[in-house]
């Protein structure tokens, strides 16, 4: 079997693409004043487009006391339901709308609130559409399958109900404002203005060009010479702002007030009344007078400042002041401002949103430091540092594994393992200067770069104080465990040094660390340098191996779960070096994929199968199927299918007889071009297997967009089968095999309990040591004809 390297790529595309959609989102609803217009928008370019195949937009008739649908997608475009009104305390939309809080319901079956409409409904998930505390409808999606829903689709469709929220109030409040001019001068203006306003919003390249450009379309609206804009920390209670404009002159400075300084002041007052409020005259002073706040520098003439509300952290506002006894502000003025807050709110939820998908993209999800990418970044970034200074200073990579890991998430689960890791994580951070990167690689292996170093004699106390810390067992939902971790340490100390060559040192040193026994530490030297030098070695003897037939198959049966009957065999490569003797794929095959001899190596091996196939012509049972396992590289040329197609011709090859496979995790770039090349394929009966199925995060999406035929369940879904009942997500793949008429076969069958486990279930086919371990060709064919080994 072989394994691609792919790590999180798919992850990462899909977020980055996720981000895409909403930045195309924040762009548009300046160009869409239309209600009607925004709902149809909303659920076809963008929830649509974001994954959700049933969606609906209810919006409440506080009057008649109903929700209405205004808008709704459905998988099938040839479905067109009537527009529905339903109660507004009915079923799980109403209660949402009630409560104000989301939802997600793994099995609507089980919940009494579920309206059933539209039918063959399992999972929903209902947002509340939320706008300065008012509930205005719900964005209401649902699926198929139990338990669909997860946070992140929580949390995208948060942001997406969000931002229409505010869009839906933005348009009112535009219609509004519309009523409220009469004078045509005027109307023409505050048009023209808000237009450069809009535009404002997804033209500024950073947020101090966009409250300049706002405050020069401000002013020619309304008298601005006092403006600024601020936001409200909830939590300390303090107020930042960012923008003020005095007397015409724009501060540079930030300024920061605390809890103490601002609570008895006007701004902090109209926060905490969530309103717009406007002050004339001597009304400043009673209230003033009635305690509402202080007077805070000289008292304006006219006071003007409109709150709104960021998230739950945070709530702005901006206000404008007059000390000119000619200036009075209107409630055309109080209008205006309201829209220009909500222009502001679209630009700083579009800041966050796209903050939070890009902290995503560059960090691990289950402990929130740094990934592998951003790793790779910071580490680059020093490196070439390097050269611009004379500095003698230099920087250290520390490459940590933690010791018998696996045991606690064997033992005790992945839910203490992963809460274990998150605590060591923590007590970790506390041992670095903020201004050192933290980062999970994957598994239990994490690195820390030290910048600006003198050498070795900085990096022992960094870990001394690790070891320490680390001393003291962890308790874990009762769990008494006892951390420790082995450490590689590489440095760089020239600008020429690459990234990724430095990551490959710490990882060699922690290696050797590790096979000294638990918690060693290991300096990258001479010894291990040579080591990697015989990796570059091994490359140049894969392309002498193939030349010379040093690579051979072995044969695993693939064999039918109710029966035993042999259908098939998966070959399987074995490298027979004449110097360094048998050589482990897991060894070659990697290091293929990265130097992309891959690609040769799939031919040798797909050319070898075909010539046995044909020396067993005319032996094996009908439809039998030789499979052999290849880099997704391959699917990015249309002469992949034709070297296929030339070993049917050339090796007369019974149709259907020479299959491929794909790993999950491997990824394909070119989905389109693949589907033609699996296409042209099925002139020859190849079908294509997706090996390794629920360990990557590129199948669903390869599901619907690649002919696939068969999948392979990976072994560490089986290995869970030994309790001798069938794992949720063993049944949960065969239900969506089953529904998209999938053959499945299960890998890594080693006991009797597992298949028997898996005789009770719609699984067809099964793999595993159990039957017979991969052997040469002459013994896979006794085993086949005689069902004994020879």
């Amino acid at each position: 079997m072989q394994y691609s390297s792919g790590d999180n790529v798919d992850a990462i595309t899909t977020r980055a693409n996720q981000l895409s959609i909403i930045n195309e989102f924040a762009s548009s609803l300046i160009r869409i004043v239309d209600l009607d217009e925004l709902y149809d928008y909303v659920t076809h370019q963008v929830v649509k487009r974001l994954g959700f195949d049933e969606c609906s937009i209810f919006i409440a008739d506080l009057e008649k006391q109903i929700l209405n649908q205004v808008s709704s997608i459905h998988k099938h475009n040839d479905i067109e339901n009537e527009q529905l009104a339903i109660s507004i305390s009915e079923g799980i939309c109403g209660h949402v709308f009630e409560t104000g809080c989301a939802e997600i319901i793994s099995d609507v079956s089980q919940d009494k609130r579920y309206l059933d409409i539209s039918g063959n409904v399992l999972s929903e998930i209902c947002v509340p559409l939320v706008y300065d505390g008012q509930v205005l409808g719900v964005i209401d999606c649902e699926h198929p399958e139990k338990d669909y829903y997860t946070a992140d689709h929580l949390s995208i469709l948060t942001t997406v109900a969000s931002m229409l929220s505010a869009k839906i109030d933005q348009c009112k409040t535009v219609a509004n404002l519309t009523d409220t001019i009469n004078q045509l001068n005027y109307a023409q203006l505050l048009e023209k203005g808000m237009l450069q306003i809009a535009n404002l919003s997804s033209d500024s390249q950073t947020m101090d060009s966009f409250y300049t450009g706002l405050h020069d379309i401000v002013k020619t609206l309304l008298p601005a010479e006092n403006l600024f804009i601020g936001y409200y920390n909830k939590q300390t209670r303090g107020l930042e702002i960012p923008y003020i404009i005095e007397h015409g002159v724009e501060r540079i400075t930030l300024k920061r007030f605390s809890n103490a300084q601002i609570q008895k002041t006007a701004s902090v007052y109209a926060i905490n009344k969530q309103q717009a409020v406007l002050i004339n005259g001597d009304e400043y002073q009673r209230h003033i007078d009635n305690g509402d706040f202080d007077l805070i520098g000289a008292q304006p003439n006219s006071w003007l400042g409109v709150p709104f509300e960021l998230n739950d952290e945070l709530s702005g506002i901006i206000v404008v002041q007059s000390y000119n006894h000619s200036v009075s502000y209107t409630e055309h003025d109080k209008d205006l401002l309201t829209y220009i807050s909500q222009q502001i709110r679209l630009v700083i939820n579009r800041v966050f949103a796209e903050q939070a998908l890009q902290h995503k993209v560059m960090h691990d999800e289950l402990t929130g430091i740094a990934n592998r990418a951003l790793l790779i970044d910071h580490l680059t970034l020093a490196i070439n540092a390097l050269g611009r200074s004379n500095n003698p200073k230099i920087h250290a990579l520390l490459y940590l594994d933690f010791d018998r890991f696996k045991m606690i998430n064997d033992t005790l689960g992945h839910q203490v393992g992963d809460k274990f890791l998150v605590k060591i994580c923590n007590i970790i951070g506390q041992c670095i200067r903020e201004t050192d990167t933290f980062a999970r690689l994957g598994g239990d292996e994490f690195a820390i770069l030290l910048c600006d170093i003198f050498g070795a004699e900085d990096v022992t106390p960094v870990i001394e104080r690790i070891k320490l810390a680390l001393k003291d067992p962890i308790l874990i939902d009762d769990h008494l465990l006892q951390a420790s971790t082995s450490i590689g340490v590489a440095f760089a100390n020239k600008d020429t040094d690459e990234a990724y060559k430095i990551l490959q040192r710490a990882d060699a040193a922690m290696y050797q660390a590790k096979s000294l026994g638990r918690g060693k530490v290991q300096f990258f030297n001479d010894t291990m340098r040579q080591k990697l030098k015989g990796a570059a070695l091994l490359e140049s003897d894969i392309q002498s191996g193939m030349n010379k037939h040093e690579f051979a198959l072995f044969y695993q049966p693939i064999f039918t779960i109710q029966t035993g009957e042999i259908i098939g065999f998966e070959a399987l490569v074995r490298w027979h070096h004449p110097e360094r003797g048998f050589i482990s794929p897991a060894d070659f095959i990697p290091l293929a994929e990265e130097t992309g001899q891959i690609l040769a190596l799939d031919l040798h091996i797909l050319e070898l199968a075909a010539k046995q196939l044909r020396l067993w012509h005319g032996t094996l049972p009908k439809d039998f199927k030789v499979t052999v396992n290849v880099s997704s590289k391959h699917f990015s040329t249309l002469e992949f299918a034709d070297f296929i197609q030339r070993l049917y011709f050339e090796y007369k090859l019974p149709l259907g007889s020479l299959c491929i496979e794909i790993t999950e995790s491997g990824l394909i770039e070119n989905l389109s071009l693949a589907t033609e090349i699996i296409e042209k394929l099925k002139t020859c009966g190849v079908k294509l297997c997706l090996d390794d199925f629920g360990t990557g995060y590129s199948a669903l999406g390869y599901l619907h967009q690649l002919p696939i035929h068969i999948l392979k369940i990976d072994k560490s879904f089986i290995d869970n089968l030994n309790c001798g009942e069938n794992h949720p997500l063993v049944d949960a793949i065969l239900t969506l095999a089953s529904a998209l008429e999938f053959d499945v076969v299960a890998e890594g069958i080693e006991t009797q309990t597992q298949l028997d486990v898996l005789k009770q279930t719609k699984c067809q086919y099964g793999q595993g040591f159990l039957v017979a371990k991969p052997m040469p060709a002459k013994q896979a064919f006794t085993f086949l004809t005689t069902g004994k080994l020879s």
